[in-house]
């Protein structure tokens, strides 16, 4: 079994932590970002990752430059959310678990982005790392489709699970037989962070957009000056008894439907500022919608 570094960050890539221990690797070193606070006041917590490594007992650091020393055969990154510097890479050659099939989807969102545009497959790449955004040759890849209606965080648990399996598999015959790898073919389509102004519901967009960004699970309009997070929902076509959906404005409510630029958009969970998650019915109920009250039409709260 090999000596390697693992860099990652998020639970996803604490799956293949966990995988590579259980194959019998031996993880020299596991570099995570730095602990931050999750609120106002709140002491410093570690990432997923790190609270995995301590529960494995093994050596955890925030600082790059600290794989040089470890003597291992191998770096394996998994959503680390760095770019390895070639300093690093000149000692410690490194394969990277990416949730994509590249070169679709380069970058740091790459589930959020297949959701976003509507994909219906994706899937894991290994491959070896390079300097360049998720450029590298390919060593092994495995395909994943992507259930009508999922949201991205069960497809991120799914992609986590494919891609430790994939990575052990992978390096199971040894580091030295690892092989160059492939070279990735077809145009390249990049990935980039989701900012938050992409998660707010515009209504004068079809219903089927809408509800892939509710799929993101952080959508966001406003009701009456306050933010209004939707946490689920369905796109239909309008019906003849959906009275808003042909006349007024885009974004009116009738029951928990919401008027779109195109169909409609059935509120199944939202979540009100201050208060848990609750159905859409519930919600209704408590805050007495009148005839043509809208979403998304006042001031967006700061």
């Amino acid at each position: 079994m090999a000596r390697v570094v693992f860099l990652g960050t998020p639970p996803a890539a604490a799956i293949s932590l966990d995988a590579l221990v259980g194959a019998g690797h031996d993880v020299a070193l596991v570099v995570s970002r730095a602990d931050t606070r999750r609120g106002r006041g709140a002491d410093p917590s570690p990432t997923a990752t790190k609270r995995a490594a301590l529960d494995l007992g093994l050596e955890v650091t925030d600082d790059l430059d600290d794989v040089v020393a470890t003597g291992a055969e191998l770096g394996v990154v998994v959503a680390y959310g760095r770019l390895i510097p070639g300093r690093i890479l000149d000692v410690v050659p490194m394969v990277n678990v990416h949730f994509s099939l590249l070169p679709r989807w380069r970058g740091a969102a790459p589930v959020e982005r297949a959701v976003l545009a509507g994909d219906e497959e994706t899937g894991v790449c290994v491959m070896r790392l390079e300097q360049g955004l998720d450029t590298g040759p390919v060593l092994a890849s495995v395909r994943v489709p992507i259930d009508a209606h999922e949201h991205v965080g069960p497809l991120t648990d799914r992609l986590a699970v494919a891609g430790a399996r994939l990575l052990v598999d992978t390096l199971a015959p040894g580091v030295a037989a690892l092989g160059p790898g492939v070279a990735q073919e077809g145009d390249a389509t990049y990935a980039p962070k989701i900012l938050t102004e992409e998660l707010r519901l515009d209504w004068d967009r079809p219903a089927t957009e809408l509800e892939r960004v509710v799929r993101l699970d952080r959508a966001w309009t406003t009701f009456r000056g306050e933010r209004l997070l939707v946490l689920d929902a369905r796109a239909r076509p309008a019906r003849g008894d959906d009275h808003h959906a042909e006349a007024g404005r885009a974004g009116t409510l009738e029951g928990t439907t919401v008027r779109t630029g195109d169909g409609v958009l059935e509120l199944m969970e939202v979540q009100p500022a201050g208060k848990r998650p609750m159905t859409a019915s519930a919600w209704r109920r408590g805050v007495r919608v009148p005839a043509g009250e809208t979403l998304g039409h006042d001031e967006a709260p700061r």
